[in-house]
């Protein structure tokens, strides 16, 4: 099971991480400060495994790369919102964090809460519920599991 981190509607990429942030030299030292004016703290308290659940429109606004690499570098499982922003929907897969597509999770859930997903079905499970999602294809989930669409490219050389 996995803990819950729930966001509203419409975060965009500034919220998930601040552009004076985007100064810092790598990731790795921009990730302490994800969520930063949602939630101060989160990556100090988020953990590996854990979910971000979200309304609509996650990951709005520019089309920073480093908005879905924080997340993944701290080591979030995945993003379940009732819909994305296509850039951001992008810029996940292409570096490895799962995005998926689950409209009716957001209203049964609470931060702090437990659930479990499973890719290869396409559901999650949450206060002894089961939510159908978007069930990724297999090619995508192969990506997923290379670490992303460029990693899943440089194996091909």
């Amino acid at each position: 099971m996995s803990k819950v981190w729930k966001f509203g509607r419409d975060v965009d990429t500034d919220q998930i991480i601040a552009s004076q942030y985007l100064l810092l030299p790598n990731v790795e030292e921009m990730k302490q400060y994800t969520f930063e004016s949602l939630d101060p703290g989160f990556a100090d308290r988020v953990s590996p495994g854990d979910l971000v659940v979200a309304s609509e429109n996650f990951g709005c606004g520019s089309s920073r790369e480093q908005a879905p690499s924080v997340l993944k570098a701290l080591g979030v499982k995945a993003v379940i919102a009732g819909s994305f922003a296509r850039i951001f929907y992008r810029n996940s897969i292409n570096i490895g964090l799962p995005v998926i597509v689950c409209r009716d999770l957001y209203d049964h859930v609470e931060n702090g809460d437990e659930a479990d997903l499973d890719l290869s079905a396409g559901t999650v499970t949450a206060g002894g519920r089961t939510f159908a999602c978007t069930k990724l294809p297999e090619y995508m989930q192969q990506i997923l599991n290379q670490g992303g669409l460029i990693a899943s490219l440089n194996k091909e050389d």
